[in-house]
């Protein structure tokens, strides 16, 4: 009986846990924008991380709108998507969410990146992956094409999960940042110090009521983006993503 009474206490404990966080989850801006629901966040690597992105990203202080999952529209009437945007008053921040663990290996200019895991007994394993910087210029400048304003800051992150050791990165241009999901704030900070004010509360809303409409993309645009990236990656054969790093990515953050 003293058993099943902790096991009834501990489950009610459990589920108490549960809905506190659900309440909390569903008044953040990211659920707001998505209505993306808490089990669906919590289960989804994707969306899990856009979410730690934006809650680690709260504390920083000035006036600052989110975005996620905007569909920016290209030339030839595809889509980039960019996973989340901050705009702050010190300027437009893009952020690139890659998931991997293990070793993380690449410089700015190269096509692909790697990754090394430990495959047991002294052994490991290569897998190769997209420069994430070559994407978020990619992202940047349709960003700055729909934007249509030179005169707009930009900052350009690229932000690995905690679970990885970014063992032998460099850069070269000093537009690019690739940092650790924990180090996300204080790089924030120490980049808007420097910066200063540079948009206005009413630049900042103005630019959020222009983008917001390409958070809110329907099953079809978004149907469509995933299958013209799974056509460009069959195009590029032996040069796209290996599986394992894919198969790596879902895993952690």
């Amino acid at each position: 009986m003293i058993l099943l009474f902790l096991a009834a206490l501990i489950l009610a404990a459990a589920v108490t846990v549960f809905l506190l966080q659900k309440m909390n989850y569903e008044k953040t801006d990211y659920y707001t924008q998505t209505k993306n629901s808490y089990i669906s966040m919590i289960l989804d690597k994707g969306r899990l991380g856009e979410f730690y992105t934006y809650k680690y990203l709260k504390p920083l202080k000035g006036h600052k709108r989110y975005l996620f999952n905007l569909y920016l529209p290209k030339e030839n009437g595809e889509t980039t998507e960019v996973d989340v945007i901050l705009l702050h008053e010190s300027g437009i921040y893009v952020f690139e969410s890659k998931n991997y663990s293990g070793w993380i290996f690449g410089t700015e200019s190269q096509q692909y990146w790697t990754q090394t895991l430990q495959a047991g007994k002294g052994s490991s394993q290569k897998n190769r992956f997209f420069n994430p910087i070559i994407q978020n210029k990619v992202h940047l400048k349709w960003l700055q094409s729909f934007l249509m304003d030179k005169t707009l800051p930009f900052y350009s992150y690229i932000v690995f999960s905690e679970r990885c050791t970014l063992k032998d990165i460099k850069l070269t241009s000093g537009t690019h940042h690739v940092i650790k999901r924990y180090d996300i704030l204080d790089a924030v900070r120490q980049n808007a110090g420097k910066a200063g004010v540079r948009l206005s509360k009413e630049k900042i809303d103005a630019l959020y009521q222009k983008l917001y409409p390409l958070t809110q993309a329907d099953n079809a645009k978004k149907m469509a983006h995933i299958q013209n990236v799974k056509n460009k990656q069959r195009e590029a054969g032996t040069g796209r993503e290996t599986a394992g790093a894919r198969r790596a990515g879902r895993r952690n953050f």
